[in-house]
Parts: structure tokens; C-alpha cells; sequence
């Protein structure tokens, strides 16, 4: 954990799987129209796409198993750890990279159906899961959290089959930016982009930031600003009553189907892991204190489990707390 980033002596190169995928890709974008444009990508700290840059930072996780199996054991989950979630990624990033080597956020029939990439990114957005002007591509309701996030959504759910998205967002106010990124791959798809630097940012061999620093800032970072669970929402599923003493306490029923509620929870919120599991933790450390016991059967206290975890969850994500990643 003392090794610095810098230090990992991973290369892009020798990651066959990874450039697989980034060939795919590449695929995609020409099957699609986009014949003069293939954006690079380079080993960082984090999945990101720097403004103005038309290029793609991939984790360093990614690079070997046994970083993938540390992110793992350090975050509970590895964003783009397999094909198909690494190439959602991937085609969501591309969407950013699009956009700034065409310079597309200058046009003005994309401020008015996205709005301006210069407002500031929010600390936390608010997502209406119920809402039809936004496409739903990544967890978490992420086009709702930016206009550029917006934009890059809906480009990787247009880069999929066409027949398809016209038939999941008939009737839907988001069909428009569909329509509208159709329209504009036609006019631009075959001509070069006015910016092709190759630059890198923050790419690894420069971060000297150590694997115990890098893990201590992510893990704050995504248990930031959860909310509290009050003793009334335990006591709803769990009893203290001297007639339940024989029965197994709350805190090991809730040890024992931790991973279970976690992953159920991140899967359907679109939350960190990370951030669920410290929930948990609460939850286990204040049932030890108000010495509760299961006093249900066992499958009714875990879904009476999983529902206040997925309601705080979602209070939470609603309350503003969730954090900008990508």
C-alpha cells in the first residue's frame, strides 16, 4: 500500500482485454458515422475525459487482476471490472470526448436542448427517477447530474441501434436529443475534428500519490454526508423484547447478509457500494448497542432490511448527497 501510483509500471499496451474493448469501440463510432475520429485513452487514478481534451482516463485497476482484486477488497466494487459495464464506461466517456474535439457545446441547438457545460458541476444533484427528459445509460440517473453529463448519456445510449432507442423513447421529451445527435453525426461524422491534440492528464507515471493515499481520499469521499438511521426504522424490523433472547441478534443476522443487501441496494440506486456498506455499519454498530434480536422469520426481516436500506438510500440521493464521479 506504500507503492506510489507512479511506481505500478502498468502500460496500456500490455492490456490486451482493455484494447479490445477501446477497438470495439472504435467500431462502434465508425459503424455509426464517425469515420475521423478515434479518441485516445491512457492509465490515470479515475475514469474521467478532461475538458478539451478528446481523450479517455481508465483506472489503473483495470490494468492487472490483482489491482482489480485490490480495488475490490478496498471498494467493494470495480467500476468497468467486467466487458460490458467497461464499455458502458467507454461509451460514455466517448460522448465528452466527441464533444470537445468537434467543439459541439458551442452550438446553439445544443445549449438549448442540454444546456451550457460552463455552469459549475453541482457537489450533488438531485435525480428524478421518473423523469422523460433524460436518457438513463449509467447508475444513479446520471444524465440529470450535468448538461455535459446529459450530452454524453445520450450519446452512448444513440451509439447503440437506432431502432432501438426510437422505440424505448417514443413519446419521451429525450427523444429530441436523439434525434437532434443523429442529425448532427450525419453533418459532422465524415469531417476531421477541428481538435486533435493527443495529450494526457494526470496520466499515472506522474501521480506520486501512494495506493494507501489514493484508497483513504476515495473511501472519504464516497462516505461522505450519508444520512443517519434513527432507532424508530431499527426497531421496525428488529425487537429488543426479553422474549426474543434466544433468537440471533440483528448485528450477526445483518453481518451474515451484508453483501447480499449491499449489492441489491447499489443495483437498484445506482449508489456506491462503498457508501451502502458504511450504512450498514451503522446499522450493525447501533443494533449492538440496543442489543435488538431478529423477531421475524428470517426472509421477512431481510426484505424488511433491504427496503429501509434502498429508502434511506434513495432520501439520500434525493436530499442532493450524491457525489459527481465521472
Amino acid at each position: 500500500m506504500q507503492l506510489r501510483l507512479c511506481d505500478l509500471g502498468v502500460e496500456l499496451a500490455d492490456c490486451p482485454d482493455l484494447l479490445a474493448h477501446l477497438d470495439q469501440l472504435h467500431d462502434e463510432l465508425a459503424r455509426r458515422g464517425i469515420k475521423r475520429f478515434k479518441p485516445h485513452a491512457w492509465f490515470s487514478s479515475e475514469w474521467f475525459s478532461p475538458d478539451g481534451i478528446p481523450g479517455i482516463a481508465i483506472p489503473f485497476y483495470l490494468a492487472h487482476p490483482r489491482l482489480a482484486k485490490l480495488e475490490k477488497a478496498q471498494m467493494l466494487t470495480v467500476e468497468g471490472g467486467t466487458r460490458r459495464t467497461c464499455l458502458r464506461i467507454l461509451r460514455h466517456e466517448a460522448g465528452h470526448t466527441l464533444c470537445s474535439a468537434y467543439r459541439l457545446h458551442r452550438r446553439q441547438k445544443f445549449r438549448e436542448l442540454f444546456g451550457s457545460v460552463a455552469e459549475p458541476y453541482p457537489e450533488a444533484y438531485k435525480p428524478d427517477p421518473a423523469s422523460r427528459d433524460f436518457v438513463t445509460h449509467l447508475d444513479a440517473w446520471y444524465a440529470q447530474a450535468h448538461p455535459a453529463e446529459d450530452f454524453a448519456e445520450t450519446f452512448a445510449v444513440w451509439l447503440g441501434q437506432p431502432a432501438r432507442w426510437r422505440r424505448t423513447y417514443a413519446g419521451w421529451p429525450a427523444l429530441r436529443k436523439l434525434e437532434y445527435l443523429d442529425d448532427l453525426i450525419h453533418e459532422i461524422g465524415d469531417k476531421p475534428p477541428p481538435i486533435r491534440t493527443r495529450r494526457k492528464v494526470e496520466p499515472l507515471h506522474q501521480l506520486a500519490t501512494t495506493l494507501e493515499q489514493h484508497y483513504q481520499r476515495r473511501r472519504w469521499f464516497y462516505a461522505d454526508s450519508f444520512p443517519d438511521f434513527y432507532d424508530r426504522d431499527l426497531l421496525k424490523i428488529f425487537s429488543a423484547d426479553a422474549d426474543f433472547r434466544l433468537r440471533p441478534t440483528a448485528a450477526s443476522f445483518l453481518r451474515k447478509n451484508r453483501p447480499e443487501l449491499r449489492n441489491d441496494v447499489a443495483r437498484w440506486t445506482g449508489a456506491h457500494a462503498y457508501s451502502i456498506d458504511q450504512v450498514l455499519r451503522d446499522m450493525i454498530d447501533r443494533c449492538k448497542e440496543l442489543k435488538l434480536r431478529v423477531a421475524v422469520p428470517e426472509a421477512q426481516a431481510k426484505r424488511d432490511a433491504r427496503m429501509m436500506l434502498t429508502v434511506q438510500t434513495m432520501n439520500y440521493l434525493h436530499a442532493g448527497h450524491h457525489p459527481v464521479a465521472l
